[in-house]
Parts: structure tokens; C-alpha cells; sequence
């Protein structure tokens, strides 16, 4: 085997200047002194130190009791001789702890010492397991999390935590605030605390992040797993048993926060302040809207008192108005009833200018037209007239009525006519070139109309036939057709009210007969008749009204034909009619029901065809 050798250059000295902590060291050694002994009072110094600074005493039988398998199990802080500051403990506490462990109970010490080391009293193991956990930031802080000296029970809501609500809870808080991630952590305060910190505390806790976890419980440790797929199953499962360990913490968080808040005197004194506040406005919402309401009704009210003086002073002029043409009225209506009496007083001083009984009941007829016709001042001529000439002036008297009677009929006929659109031109024909109604073919349709109301079968071609069976003369029958279109215009122009005030100036006689209630004798030789002279002249009497009809048609139901004096007692129920109106309206009715049975059995064969 070669050897190979190395040329060394020759030894040289130097001077060096000595510094340095090895140097200090030296220098600072008493002469005579060794160096382990040295190093043993430096450790007996440290050791005096360490000792000074925990209060925890050495209790080497609490070591001796601890099983280094069992090391989650074990209290590391008291291993360390930490119990009583345990989180509160520094990390140059738990640094100085852990040394003063190790120069007490490290093996090679206790040998020294003349202690037998035997296999089964290797307690200084789990002093070398507390420092790892404790001596590491995040395992500490993971066995914090699970520190079984913690206590996790939160205060109930019975009267003793009501009494002192803010020494129970203010204790709570501040145990819990430990875990909070955001600090500083805001104080619960007590009962002269503002508003606003207040809702700032509970803002905090509500919206709280702890730092708290649970990976120091895992039941199996990761690195343990045979494989990566192992490995990562057990990763699975230490997540879920922690997240639920997680949610359960942050529920009791919250159900600390929630219990506080409900029992917090200065929240429901917030709450009444609150409710008060909205009370008051909504107070003072109610009594502005009831000012605006008694404003609106104080306005409503005058403008109401002021409509009603002008509706008063109008009402009060209008009467006066009313009260004058009513006046002016009575005056003209007694100045005619003056000229009237005098008109037939100085007729029947004269035996109304006739010659015979039958003359005299044809001019007392007409003097009752003249009544009605003539005005004021006519009537007081006629009468200056009359006393001059007599007869022959009574006859020019009563020929004027008459023209001026059918003058005013063509007149209403015409003007019905242009109305309705019934002629056009000279011609005399209508629109559609259709023959002209006259003036008795209206009445009829005017009559067939009421006689057969809506409802009627047949209703146009029964009113037709009725029209063509009653026109005496030469004429064109009416189709139903035509009927249906002359009604529609009748009823548009209301031409039947037009023919009924023509008709009304032919009533003289029946208004003289009920106004005067006189009868007029004839000779001996002439039989007695009960016939009016207007029933005579063949003038028709006044119409009846809806009402008068169903007081008849009452009055018949109630008194049936066994009932004596019928007529009498049917009057008496109708004041605006006389026996003899009844009994002629009665007729008028039997006769009208005929004449529709007469004009329905008539359309029936030709139906049937």
C-alpha cells in the first residue's frame, strides 16, 4: 500500500491579537479551575435561574405516571411545568421550561447524579413530546384548541345570570375571545356603554372568526397510511371530523351571542327607545293626517255652507220668479174664468142663440170650444160682440173655432209628418215610394200598437191585418213591414203625443160636463138620454193614464159583476173618473180584447198555409 506524503512549509510566528467570547471565557477563569467544572457551575446557575422564574413545582412522580404511548392523552403544559399559565405561556417560557426539564431529568444527568436509568421509567420522552407540540406554533395552537382546562359551557338564562348579566357574560366573552382571528376583541361593557359600541360588540360576535381546529383529535395520523390512496382517506376523513367539530363550535358561539343579546338589558332598552321613537312618529303622522283632515273638512265645510246660501239666494229668487209667473198666471187664469162665466151666462140668458132643443145642444158644444180656444181679450170681444149682434155673431163666432180647430190639426199633422220623414215634396209619397198613411190609418196603428204589445205572436202581421180590417174607403193594404217602419218613425218623432193634443182640444164638452155638472133639459115630448151631448157630437173623452188603468182594472178584481151597485163602488176608487167613464172605458177594453182575438184568428189560416 503507497503512502503518500506532503511537503509542510516551515513554522512561522505571529502575533495575534486575542478577542472573542472563547477568549472572554478564558480569561475569565479562575486560575486552578477545570473546565468541567466550570460547565457544572454554569448549568447550576441556569438551573437556579429557570428555577426562580416558574412557580410549578418538580414533580417527578406526576412524570413517573405518564405512559409515552399515551401522549395525546398527557397535559403538556403541566409535563413542562406550565399548568398554571398554560396559553398564556411565552415561547421564551416555554423554551426556559423545557431547558430546566432537560437539565433536571435528562438520562445522562440522572446518571451522573448516581440514579439508575431503568427501560421502563423513560418518562423523559414525553418531555421531548411537549416540547415538540408546545415548542412548534402550530401544534401548539392546535392543542389549544382541544385544551381540556378550557372550559366550552356557556351561561343560562336563569335569574342569577339575569342579576349580574354583565360579570357572568363580560367572564364569558373574554374566555371565548381567545380564539378570535381579528383583534383586538371589543369589550361586553356595561349598562353606561353607548349605543354604538353595543351594536358594535354584537356586530362583532355575530359575524365571529375563530382560529379554533381540530387536527390534534385525528384518529389517524396521515403519515401512517401504507399508501397514497390510504393516506388520502384518511386525509378525508380527519377533514370531515373536523369540519364538524367546527360547525358545533361556531354554533355554541353563536348561541353564546344569542342568549347574551336576549338578556342584555341595554338591547331592550334600545328596543323600548326604538318602539317609543316609532310610536311617536307614527303619532305625529296621525295627528298632522287628522289636521289635514279637519282643515280639508273646515274647508269643505264653508265652501259647502257657502254653496248652500247661493243655492238658498237662488232658490229664493227663483221662487220669487215662480211666485210672480204664478201669480201673473192666477190673475190671467181668473180674468179667464171671468170672461168665461160671462160667456156662458150671456149664451144661456139667450138660450145659446138657437132656435130648437136639437140647435141648442150642437152651440152649447161649440161654446165650450170657443171657451177653450179664445183668449182673454178674444173672449172679451167676442162678449162686447155678442151683446150687439146676437145669433149672428155666436154662428161667425163658432165657424172661426172650427177653422182655427183644423188649422191647428193640419198644422200638427204637417209638422209630424216633416218630423218623421213621412212625405217628401209635392208628390205626397213617402222615401221608399210607398203609399201615404192618413191620418185615420196613424190612429189605427197608434191603437193596434197598444192593443197588442211586444210579445205578441205575429205581433206586425196582426197589427197589419187589424189596420186593414178597420180602414173604411178605398185604400192600399199595409204590409207588416210597412207597420214595423211607420212605428219606428212615430216613435222617434212621437207623433202619438201630437195626435193626442190635437185630439185634446175636441174635449170641450166632457171638461164642461165635469167642471159645471149641469144637464140639459129638453122639451116633455123628448125622451131623457144619458148620453152626454160630447158622447152625442161623438168627441172622445180624455185618455186614460197607466195609473187610472190599473186603479180600474184593481177596482174590477175587487168588485166582480155579483157585487151590487158595482159601477158605484168602482167610481168611488177611480176619483178622477165618473160611473159612466168606467163603464165606457170597460167597454173600450172588451172591445179591444175582440178585436185582437178577431186578428189573431185571422193570421192563423194564413200561417198554417
Amino acid at each position: 500500500m503507497d503512502h503518500h506524503t506532503t511537503q509542510i512549509s516551515a513554522l512561522t510566528r505571529r502575533l495575534v491579537e486575542c478577542v472573542g467570547p472563547v477568549f472572554l471565557s478564558f480569561w475569565q477563569v479562575e486560575p486552578g479551575i477545570s473546565d468541567d467544572a466550570l460547565t457544572l457551575q454554569e448549568e447550576e446557575e441556569s438551573e437556579d435561574e429557570l428555577t426562580s422564574t416558574f412557580v410549578d413545582p418538580d414533580d417527578v412522580n406526576f412524570l413517573r405516571s405518564l405512559d409515552p404511548k399515551e401522549w395525546k392523552e398527557q397535559d403538556h403544559y403541566a409535563v413542562l411545568g406550565l399548568k398554571k399559565l398554560r396559553h398564556k405561556a411565552t415561547e421564551d417560557d416555554i423554551k426556559k421550561a423545557y431547558r430546566l426539564k432537560v437539565l433536571r431529568h435528562h438520562p445522562d444527568k440522572r446518571k451522573a447524579q448516581g440514579e439508575e436509568i431503568r427501560p421502563d421509567d423513560d418518562y423523559f420522552t414525553c418531555i421531548t413530546k411537549a416540547w415538540e407540540i408546545l415548542g412548534n406554533p402550530r401544534n401548539r395552537r392546535s392543542y389549544d384548541s382541544v385544551d381540556k382546562e378550557f372550559d366550552d359551557s356557556i351561561p343560562t338564562g336563569n335569574e342569577h345570570t339575569r342579576n349580574n348579566f354583565y360579570e357572568v357574560f363580560g367572564k364569558a366573552f373574554d374566555l371565548n375571545s381567545r380564539w378570535s382571528e381579528k383583534m383586538p376583541v371589543p369589550k361586553l361593557g356595561n349598562e353606561s356603554t353607548s349605543r354604538e359600541n353595543v351594536e358594535r360588540f354584537y356586530s362583532f360576535w355575530y359575524n365571529f372568526e375563530s382560529w379554533r381546529e381540530y387536527s390534534y383529535l385525528d384518529e389517524e395520523e396521515k403519515e401512517q397510511g401504507q399508501g397514497r390512496e390510504e393516506r388520502k382517506w384518511i386525509e378525508k376523513q380527519n377533514k370531515a371530523a373536523r369540519a364538524k367539530r367546527k360547525k358545533e363550535e361556531m354554533a355554541r358561539i353563536r348561541s353564546l351571542v344569542d342568549i347574551a343579546y336576549s338578556l342584555d338589558p341595554r338591547i331592550q332598552k334600545f328596543k323600548q327607545e326604538d318602539k317609543d321613537r316609532k310610536l311617536a312618529v307614527k303619532q305625529a303622522k296621525k295627528d298632522a293626517a287628522r289636521a289635514r283632515q279637519e282643515e280639508e273638512d273646515r274647508r269643505a265645510h264653508a265652501a259647502e255652507e257657502e254653496m248652500r246660501k247661493q243655492k238658498e239666494e237662488a232658490e229664493a229668487e227663483q221662487k220669487a220668479k215662480q211666485d210672480a209667473i204664478k201669480a201673473e198666471r192666477e190673475a190671467q187664469k181668473r180674468a179667464l174664468k171671468k170672461e168665461r162665466a160671462s160667456l156662458r151666462k150671456l149664451a144661456k140668458g139667450n138660450d145659446y142663440y138657437s132656435v130648437d132643443p136639437s140647435e141648442m145642444v150642437h152651440h152649447m158644444a161649440s161654446l165650450e170650444k170657443i171657451c177653450e180656444c179664445l183668449r182673454v181679450d178674444e173672449l172679451e170681444e167676442l162678449v162686447t160682440k155678442l151683446t150687439l149682434d146676437g145669433r149672428e155673431a155666436f154662428l161667425q163666432a163658432m165657424e172661426e173655432t172650427e177653422r182655427r180647430i183644423e188649422r191647428e190639426r193640419q198644422e200638427l199633422m204637417e209638422s209630424a209628418t216633416r218630423s218623421c220623414g213621412g212625405g217628401s215634396g209635392t208628390t205626397g209619397r213617402s222615401k221608399k215610394g210607398s203609399t201615404p198613411w192618413t191620418h185615420e190609418q196613424l190612429q189605427l196603428l197608434i191603437k193596434a200598437v197598444n192593443v197588442f204589445p211586444a210579445g205578441t205572436n205575429q205581433r206586425w202581421e196582426v197589427v197589419a191585418n187589424f189596420i186593414n180590417q178597420h180602414t173604411v174607403g178605398d185604400f192600399v193594404p199595409r204590409t207588416p213591414k210597412e207597420v214595423l217602419a211607420k212605428a219606428k218613425d212615430l216613435q222617434s218623432c212621437d207623433y202619438s203625443r201630437n195626435i193626442l193634443k190635437v185630439a185634446a182640444n175636441q174635449k170641450a164638452y166632457d171638461n164642461f160636463e165635469k167642471d159645471q155638472k149641469v144637464s140639459v133639459e129638453v122639451s116633455a115630448t123628448t125622451s131623457q138620454r144619458f148620453d152626454s151631448p160630447a158622447d152625442q157630437q161623438g168627441i172622445k173623452i180624455t185618455p186614460w193614464t197607466a195609473i187610472e188603468q190599473q186603479l180600474l182594472e184593481q177596482a174590477l178584481k175587487t168588485y166582480p159583476a155579483s157585487t151590487s151597485e158595482r159601477w158605484d163602488r168602482i167610481a168611488e176608487c177611480l176619483p178622477t173618473r165618473s160611473k159612466k167613464d168606467c163603464m165606457r172605458r170597460y167597454k173600450e177594453l172588451v172591445e179591444m180584447v175582440k178585436a185582437k182575438k178577431a186578428a189573431q184568428a185571422a193570421i192563423a189560416p194564413s200561417k198554417s198555409k
